[in-house]
């Protein structure tokens, strides 16, 4: 199997270029194994020059120097000590590169136009790229899986642990940070998004952020919460109560799981992101959410937490062997609250294979 540097290459040759830009954090990180992270898109910890052919350039500064060095293994590290531009205004000619390809989905505006005059200067055509590495990074090999795997138990655990010490008048913020205090102690890099608590009429926002509001008893509690492990993350959601849930809650759980085990059953190599989200979207909306039900039914998870394939509405590409995804339908009702139910799914030719072990409040 061709390593993930070697189908870069390829994708090169065949778009007649002569070398390619990594500015993307997750990308970096899958070619090269340089796990330093980015302040900001606009103060990077380096970036990765892959030509065609010969070695490929690591370019950082002086701070990073030591870890690049030790992490990027085949990679020839350079410092920038005058700026990027200035490095690639000498490295370019030297290499005979003449096609630069750039990742222009996730370059500044201010970058790109500096990346122009530079290459200008040095009579080099730029091209801009999309996703060339993500389409790559979708579909896991045997280890990434098993990383994610790893991260998926991990997160697990930590659910486990804080869900026993909930009580009634616990504030949605300290539940979140327990929860991210809890990840690190247990040796996870630290949380793949900011851990979502929301009790109440909070749930239904579906990317609601931690208030003071307590916790109460009988009310859904929507926990979404994953972490990084090795570099990859896991996500996942449960809704819970304290004490014993209102009759609506339970009612609704069941709906949203019936229709997460439906889409769950419909994942396999084959089928689309829309085929899947459609199953599930029926069952809900036949029971007269359909409204409620606003956003799609999942995500791919890997380096990031949010990548491709998406299934949804607007997903008409297959899914592939090795792809890894989310399964998260939810109902949101405004002053009452809200359900979701996530898992997360290896797809493998003759069905989906369930990542998560937890069956917490899942089976009411």
């Amino acid at each position: 199997m061709l390593s993930p540097l070697s189908k870069i290459r390829s994708r090169l040759k065949r778009r007649r270029l002569d070398a390619l830009l990594v500015t993307q954090p997750e990308n970096r990180r899958y070619l090269s194994g340089f796990t330093a992270e980015d302040t900001s898109i606009a103060e990077s910890s380096g970036v990765l020059l892959v030509p065609f052919r010969g070695a490929p350039f690591l370019l950082t500064d002086f701070r990073y120097q030591l870890q690049a060095e030790t992490e990027a293994a085949g990679f020839e590290v350079q410092l920038y000590n005058r700026g990027l531009m200035a490095l690639l205004k000498k490295l370019l000619p030297a290499l005979g590169i003449k096609r630069l390809a750039f990742e222009s989905h996730y370059t500044l505006h201010s970058t790109s136009e500096a990346l122009e005059k530079t290459a200008k200067d040095v009579s080099v055509e730029l091209v801009a790229l999309r996703n060339l590495i993500e389409k790559i990074r979708e579909r896991k090999n045997k280890e990434e899986l098993r990383k994610i795997e790893r991260s998926v138990a991990l997160n697990e655990q930590v659910f486990q642990e804080v869900y026993a010490d909930l009580y009634e008048g616990m504030t949605e913020r300290d539940a979140a940070i327990r929860i991210e205090t809890a990840m690190r102690l247990k040796g996870a890099e630290g949380p793949s998004f900011e851990t979502i608590v929301a009790g109440g009429p909070n749930s239904a926002l579906p990317h609601a952020v931690p208030t003071d509001r307590p916790l109460t008893k009988g009310e859904p509690i929507i926990i979404d919460m994953g972490l990084k492990l090795d570099g990859y993350c896991s996500d996942m959601t449960r809704t819970v109560a304290l004490g014993t849930p209102s009759e609506k809650m339970i009612q609704l759980s069941r709906l949203v799981r019936k229709a997460q085990l439906a889409a769950t059953e419909e994942i396999r190599a084959g089928k689309t992101g829309y085929e899947v989200d459609r199953t599930a979207r029926r069952i809900i909306a036949e029971a007269g959410y359909g409204d409620r039900f606003g956003h799609g039914l999942g995500h791919g998870v890997g380096l990031a937490v949010h990548e491709g394939p998406s299934l949804s509405k607007r997903n008409r590409k297959k899914l592939r062997i090795g792809m890894v995804v989310t399964v998260e339908p939810g109902i949101y009702l405004p002053g009452w609250g809200g359900i979701r139910l996530e898992n997360m799914v290896a797809v493998e030719k003759d069905g989906g294979r369930l990542l998560n072990q937890d069956t917490t409040f899942l089976d009411l």
